[in-house]
């Protein structure tokens, strides 16, 4: 049997695993109150995991960079569930590292979601060309973070989405332009502050009429699955159309890594 590797499997609904070739953050917008990768990662260091020695201190992990290479079944990614890729503390050349690696292993996609879009701009200009199997993401919890919305959609990605967890307010009109999916969910852990049906709703029938893919995550709750996932009725499961055929991929049954609400 094949040693498995951490983060080779996620409970996260919309990825396959996780892969965080840095750990750590900190705070830049109210959704990171109650940030599950710090409560986790306070965790994991009392546990005496090696990779958590730092706690929620933003670190590098240099001999991370290359597990994706190793992962022979293709299947989603998400990029630093830990962690924030563009965090201000990225050093240029590692992150550039990290892209190099996303572009060798090209048999997956790679999801990556930030709070600091503006340096995910600045980097994609100097970087150059973005594959298409890298998906590039921002995350917007209030109405007056729409503006991230603007800059993601400067970015020249083929595939660009929003995620609107935790979601801690009504969102009013979005323009959606150029955005290819929207995640939405509830905020999950012990102080976690309500969603209400109407937000979710009002953000569904806009990217329906904008045609973009919906999925909704959970209503959060004290645990991730308290509230459940169903909205009227039914499970909200999609993803970007042009890119089904990547998205459907096999989940290779493996250790897990936590999650990482951004």
């Amino acid at each position: 049997m094949v040693k498995a590797t951490l983060g080779d499997k996620s409970p996260i609904q919309w990825t396959d695993a996780t892969w965080n070739p840095s750990t750590g953050c900190s705070k830049v917008s109210p959704g990171c109150k109650n940030c599950y990768a710090e409560r986790l990662s306070q965790r994991l260091q009392k546990m005496g995991n090696p990779k958590y020695d730092n706690g929620f201190q933003f670190t590098l992990h240099k001999k991370s960079l290359e597990i994706p290479l190793k992962w022979k079944t293709p299947r989603k990614i998400f990029v630093n569930s830990m962690s924030d890729l563009f965090h201000e503390q990225m050093p240029q050349d590692f992150l550039k590292s990290c892209f190099d690696t996303m572009e060798r292993a090209d048999w997956h996609v790679y999801q990556i979601l930030t709070k600091r879009p503006e340096r995910m701009l600045s980097f994609t200009k100097d970087y150059g060309n973005i594959p298409d199997h890298v998906w590039l993401g921002t995350s917007v919890e209030l109405a007056m973070y729409k503006p991230r919305i603007d800059i993601l959609r400067e970015i020249p990605a083929r595939i660009r989405f929003v995620s609107f967890e935790p979601l801690l307010g009504r969102l009013g009109e979005l323009d959606l332009d150029g955005i290819s999916w929207a995640i939405v969910g509830g905020e999950s852990g012990p102080n976690h502050r309500p969603i209400m049906r109407d937000w979710v709703v009002e953000i569904r029938k806009q990217c329906k009429r904008q045609g973009v893919a919906f999925f909704f995550k959970q209503w959060g709750g004290v645990t991730p699955k308290s509230g459940g996932r169903i909205l009227d009725g039914k499970e909200w499961n999609e993803y970007p159309r042009e890119e089904r055929r990547l998205v459907e991929l096999p989940i290779a049954v493996q250790e897990m890594e936590p999650p990482r609400q951004v």
